[in-house]
């Protein structure tokens, strides 16, 4: 693969962190962002130094537009492009619909949906320049189910305004080279689990499969594969 650089959002730990990792097997560098674990953050930087990749760790609040865009910017100073770009980003709380304050749907909105558009707008003008890029969005495996989400609504409600915005990108950057879609985890071993449930083996994903998946999104191979929804969720929910 030719020089390219990919920017993992949440990248310090969990699936960014195995997303991260996997890139940095096709390409030249990974950029990785955090917000608060800034530690994590180096050591994984530092793991992909050592595999003979170059990386650098960014810091930012991605529910802040100016903040969004000073991400891209900082990458670009640093490594003169950003190629890939995969919003991983995305806090998960629980709590009963009918105790849901606006601060809950501000926060989920911003954190799942909001902050993605605001790195997408800031990347696109890079990638429009080279005629080549790849927006992986990390969504929800449930978020085409226009279903009930009693303990998780806002959440749902961010995915599923994440995968329209996914889609409503791909349709308009499809003339640029430029492929936008998302990738949707079930239950992920180690995540968040559903309270007072036994899951079957079959139910459970990891962090790797999830992290392929993104891979082949982001690569060559999928130069038609756009707008795309890839549920990475077993039989969860079947």
């Amino acid at each position: 693969m030719s020089l390219r650089i990919a920017l993992v959002t949440g990248a310090s730990r969990g699936i960014g962190r195995a997303i991260a990792l996997r890139l940095a097997q096709d390409v030249s560098g990974v950029a990785v962002h955090y917000l608060s674990r800034r530690e994590d953050a180096q050591e994984l930087a530092a793991e992909i130094h050592s595999r003979g990749k170059l990386s650098a760790v960014f810091r930012a609040d991605l529910t802040k537009k100016a903040q969004a865009a000073g991400l891209i910017r900082k990458v670009e100073e640093k490594f003169a492009r950003v190629d890939i770009l995969v919003n991983n980003v995305g806090p998960l709380r629980f709590k009963a619909w009918d105790e849901l304050e606006v601060a809950d749907w501000e926060s989920a909105l911003r954190g799942n949906l909001f902050g993605a558009y605001f790195a997408m707008k800031a990347a696109l003008a890079g990638m429009r320049q080279r005629k080549w890029g790849r927006v992986v969005n990390i969504g929800y495996s449930r978020a085409e189910h226009l279903a009930s989400f009693p303990t998780i609504m806002p959440y749902a409600a961010a995915k599923t305004g994440l995968l329209i915005l996914t889609r409503t990108a791909a349709a308009a950057e499809a003339l640029n080279g430029i492929t936008v879609n998302m990738v949707s985890p079930g239950i992920i071993r180690g995540g968040a689990m559903p309270a007072s449930r036994t899951l079957s083996e079959t139910a459970l994903g990891e962090v790797g499969d999830v992290a392929e998946a993104v891979a082949y999104l982001a690569s060559d191979a999928a130069g038609a594969v756009t707008g795309t929804n890839l549920i990475v969720a077993g039989t969860w929910k079947m």
